[in-house]
């Protein structure tokens, strides 16, 4: 593909982001890319997208989980330059983004195609939402520490009623955020799969699910002795729930396109940030 529009994500909370954006901007001139640089500062409601060939993000995972939502309906690939400090979709780093970004425009970089969530709030029959995200869809209480109970089905097929502080239902992506934290297990990012992880459940037999992406999960909140409950997508601002409500989710259409965001890559951060060693280590 001949590409020749680019718009740069630059996070507004990191001063080398807007220093190397400029300078990325400036290059792509020379190589006759023009690029516009849109600044962000970690909620948008504004998708700047359409138009552009590719998107050059500048900052952590969540910026680039931002470009994704925006990005995936559209087809248009990211090329996602690491300015966070536990980012594992973010893996261009910095020293190496001229290597790489000349790589992807001769056409001979890798492109990862990551699985998406689509999430419906249903309310009195009514959708009254729909959102999607690359990581995670969340239902909580609005403070810490506070049971909330719902039921949970799964193509219609009931698994119980749940009380929790919270579920999680993210993707193989998602799988090294929230829901790891949380005890969920971490998913190779080439399946795809929903990973059902709560959030300090009630029963200690509670265990985190891993489930075909053919599937619909649909949550209702139930009454409980709170009814702030909310539900937030990808970490962005949280929209409140009501008792009846139901969030049904299943695998967006659309999927994500990062650039260079290889398995080697993808293990090596996993070895570096959780700490593998493999066993004790003898002098």
């Amino acid at each position: 593909m001949n590409y020749k529009r680019c718009i740069i994500i630059v996070n507004t909370y990191k001063e080398e982001s807007k220093r190397l954006g400029a300078e990325i901007k400036e290059y792509l001139s020379t190589l006759g890319v023009h690029a516009d640089i849109f600044m962000f500062n970690g909620f948008s409601e504004q998708y700047p997208f359409p138009g552009y060939d590719f998107v050059i993000t500048m900052g952590g995972d969540g910026t680039v989980l931002f470009a994704a939502r925006g990005c995936a309906p559209l087809g248009i690939p990211i090329f996602p330059v690491n300015f966070g400090s536990f980012g594992f979709i973010a893996s261009v780093q910095r020293n190496e983004w001229k290597r790489e970004l000349d790589i992807f425009l001769k056409g001979d970089a890798f492109i990862d195609e990551r699985s998406m969530l689509k999430a419906d709030l249903v309310r009195g029959g009514t959708r009254r939402l729909r959102a999607t995200g690359l990581n995670d869809i969340v239902v909580c209480g609005k403070t810490a520490a506070h049971t909330i109970s719902f039921n949970v089905s799964y193509d219609g097929v009931s698994l119980g009623e749940i009380k929790a502080d919270g579920i999680i239902i993210s993707t193989a992506t998602g799988s090294t955020a929230y829901s790891a934290s949380a005890g969920g297990p971490i998913i190779d990012p080439g399946l795809d799969a929903l990973v059902l992880t709560l959030v300090n459940a009630f029963s200690l037999s509670s265990r985190p699910l891993v489930l075909s992406p053919k599937g619909e999960l649909a949550i209702e909140i139930l009454p409980s002795r709170i009814s702030d409950v909310v539900i937030s997508v990808d970490g962005q601002i949280p929209v409140d729930l009501h008792v009846g409500d139901i969030v049904k989710i299943k695998q967006a259409e659309g999927r994500a396109k990062l650039i260079g965001c290889t398995k080697e890559k993808f293990y090596d951060a996993l070895r570096s940030k959780l700490n593998w060693s493999g066993g004790p280590q003898h002098a």
